[in-house]
């Protein structure tokens, strides 16, 4: 009798593991807090030239008559340009062929913003760069965090590793509201970025090892939703906090609420097996048969109990590539990992630029991660390729769109970018199972694994290509429209996996034809449709 048979004796999906779920759903609100929460914290408001302080002059309106810059002209001619759009904000300008640098440094418009990293740090102009290097520091510190979490947490367990995670992500989200300087602050957010990658993988583990296949899928989008509430509720917050460092306490110091998780979240029974801590993990699973109200299995079956995967041949990441159709398949998932991350966070982290209410915008982009997750349960029990290559495409074309719409009508760019939005969200959700399923058992996890490192390489880059806004408006959006289009091609070069067994061993999908023993596991297609059909 193997584990998946005793969790299924035991309830695979009852109420410990719907309690369960609720602990792990609620951590992916201030996650989506933290992923997001640049937005506001690194605005940059409209800002001009500071006059000099031995000049009288009215620098809360530059444009007024009689004010001065510090080179004794009216300060009329003074450009002050909109948000984003600060090209000539830089100087101070006599004529057209002659400009002084600001000297004084600037003001900020406190219209929207009282407080910015920006507008406290000086993040403008030749050191507005400084700005998305910091973002993209933060985003490496998520690759780092998969990497140390993801190993840590197969030596120290999946509880200990996510309660450590959660307990970090709260003192330096709280240290990162008192940060002294610029750099000091980049650095607290890099080790806030590698616990966010701790708390989603571990969390995702605990779940999933808890869970019975059949349910997995199901239960893993559901708490993606969680992920969108904290996306539009981060939208309302800022709205009311308008100062960076309050605004960077109030999204961490609820953090410290999760201590409580110290009594709430179990081992992983799968993993304290695996480690020859069988009493624990007997205990564990006589407490679930208790919650769920099943009986526990007789002792002659669990003294037989043993952990999936023991005992057989180990594998690594050099397997990925020893064959041809493996090598092709893990190719094509790494560039969609890295396509989907690069486009999601390009385009939620460039709504600022798009010339409309920031906050309202954070709201809907949030909102439509709704419906896009839904749909994608609706569609996933009849194929994976062509929802896959599909919601790419739509990503995509949507993006390239946004070149086309004249100058002067930012609703219709932002309606464009968020029907991108929708198209790379879907196209997210559908790259985790697709993965899943092309992975074969023996390298399921490690591919996972390889491809989320190229879906961070994509969040690292994402910001920087953000930057490339400032001097050419167009390329982003170039990159954004380009890259998924051709990932919606490469995306039909892939196999079908939907209603088909998953392959266990390299050899299963090397066959000529195509076809996988039926002895196998049934498919996850099978399983979405027979829950379609129950709900």
């Amino acid at each position: 009798m193997n584990f998946d048979q005793i969790l299924s004796a035991v309830g695979g999906f009852g109420r410990f593991q719907k309690i369960l779920y609720v602990w792990i759903c609620i951590p992916q609100i201030p996650l989506a807090f933290h992923m997001m929460v640049s937005i506001f914290t690194g605005a940059t408001p409209p800002h001009w030239c500071r006059d000099s302080p031995n000049v009288k002059s009215n620098s809360s309106d530059p444009g007024g008559e009689g004010s001065m810059s510090k080179t004794g002209t009216p300060s009329q001619n003074l450009s002050i340009s909109l948000l984003f759009e600060h090209g000539e904000t830089c100087g101070l300008f006599v004529n057209r062929s002659n400009s002084f640098s600001c000297s004084y440094g600037w003001e900020y418009s406190r219209e929207i913003f009282h407080s910015t990293i920006v507008t406290e740090w000086d993040l403008v102009c030749d050191r507005a760069s400084l700005n998305s290097v910091g973002s993209s520091i933060y985003m490496f510190g998520l690759l780092v965090g998969a990497a140390v979490f993801g190993a840590m947490a197969d030596r120290y367990g999946r509880r200990f590793c996510l309660l450590l995670c959660l307990a970090v992500q709260a003192v330096f989200g709280v240290s990162a509201a008192f940060a002294p300087n610029f750099p000091v602050y980049v650095l607290l957010r890099f080790v806030l970025g590698t616990s966010i990658s701790g708390v989603i993988i571990n969390a995702f583990v605990l779940g999933t090892e808890w869970t019975c296949t059949q349910r997995r899928m199901l239960a893993g989008i559901f708490t993606d939703y969680f992920f969108g509430l904290g996306y539009m509720l981060l939208a309302g917050i800022a709205y009311l906090v308008r100062d960076w460092r309050q605004l960077q306490l109030a999204i961490s110091a609820p953090g410290f609420i999760f201590i409580f998780y110290i009594w709430l979240v179990p081992h992983s029974a799968r993993w304290l097996l695996v480690n020859d801590r069988r009493e624990e993990a007997l205990s564990l699973l006589r407490k679930v048969a208790k919650v769920n109200g099943r009986s526990f299995p007789t002792a002659a079956q669990v003294e037989r109990c043993d952990v999936a995967g023991e005992g057989k041949d180990q594998h690594s990441a050099i397997d990925l590539l020893k064959t041809s159709e493996m090598r092709r398949r893990s190719l094509i998932l790494f560039y969609l990992w890295f396509v989907n991350v690069l486009v999601y966070y390009g385009l939620s982290h460039g709504i600022s630029s798009l010339g409309v209410d920031l906050y309202l915008t954070q709201f809907i982009f949030g909102l439509v991660e709704i419906p896009a997750r839904s749909l994608v349960l609706l569609v996933l029990p009849w194929s994976r390729r062509i929802p896959q290559s599909f919601f790419m495409a739509v990503g995509g074309v949507a993006c390239l769109l946004t070149l086309a719409v004249p100058a002067g009508k930012p609703q219709v760019v932002t309606a464009l970018a968020l029907v991108g939005k929708f198209g790379i969200t879907a196209s997210f959700a559908v790259i985790y199972i697709y993965s899943a399923e092309l992975f074969p058992t023996v390298i399921r996890q490690t591919g996972i694994g390889m491809a989320s490192m190229f879906a961070r390489s994509g969040g690292v880059l994402a910001p920087l290509i953000n930057m490339l806004r400032e001097p050419t408006p167009t390329v982003p959006m170039i990159i954004f429209g380009c890259a998924p289009l051709l990932g919606a091609a490469l995306a039909l070069a892939l196999p079908e996996t939907a209603n088909q067994p998953l392959p266990d061993n390299i050899q299963d999908i090397q066959e000529p034809s195509g076809r996988i023993s039926p002895s196998h596991s049934p498919s996850e297609g099978q399983q979405l449709q027979h829950l379609a059909s129950d709900s």
